[in-house]
């Protein structure tokens, strides 16, 4: 490689040494100036002011988790084509236009494929019903 190729990429290292030295300054600093005064309150899994009631081991549903991570994966994919689109002009004049469009519709139907399976297993639904099936049933 040449100087000039390392000139490129040194902003990119001065970055991420400093990134490291802040963070580990901060870390250290934390550890040294922190005060250390364990106590009965610090140590209970429920720590601002109210007394813990029950176990911290309680049910709690999925769904909400479920719904949050098919939104956050939705949420980012469909972010991801507002650069193409921005450019689908200039694609064009440069006679990329039809490969450009073929695989923002590629792209397309593969989160709608995405969607229809989600929407198909029912993980869509705030309320998930349950149906026995009457063929595996014997009775």
């Amino acid at each position: 490689m040449t100087p000039a190729h390392f000139d490129g990429l040194m902003p990119v290292v001065i970055f991420m040494a400093l990134a490291v030295i802040l963070f580990t300054g901060g870390h250290f600093a934390s550890v040294l100036l922190a005060p250390k005064k364990p106590s009965h309150g610090k140590s209970t899994p429920y720590e601002c002011g109210e007394i813990p009631v029950g176990s911290a081991w309680s049910m709690f549903n999925v769904r909400f988790y479920v719904v949050g991570l098919i939104f956050i994966i939705f949420d980012v994919e469909s972010v991801l084509m507002f650069p193409v689109a921005s450019i689908f002009r200039e694609l064009n004049d440069m006679g990329q236009g039809g490969y450009a469009l073929i695989i923002f519709l590629s792209f397309i139907s593969v989160l709608i494929e995405g969607i229809a399976y989600c929407w198909r297993k029912g993980d869509l639904d705030w309320v998930k019903s349950f149906q026995v099936s009457t063929k595996n049933n014997k009775n």
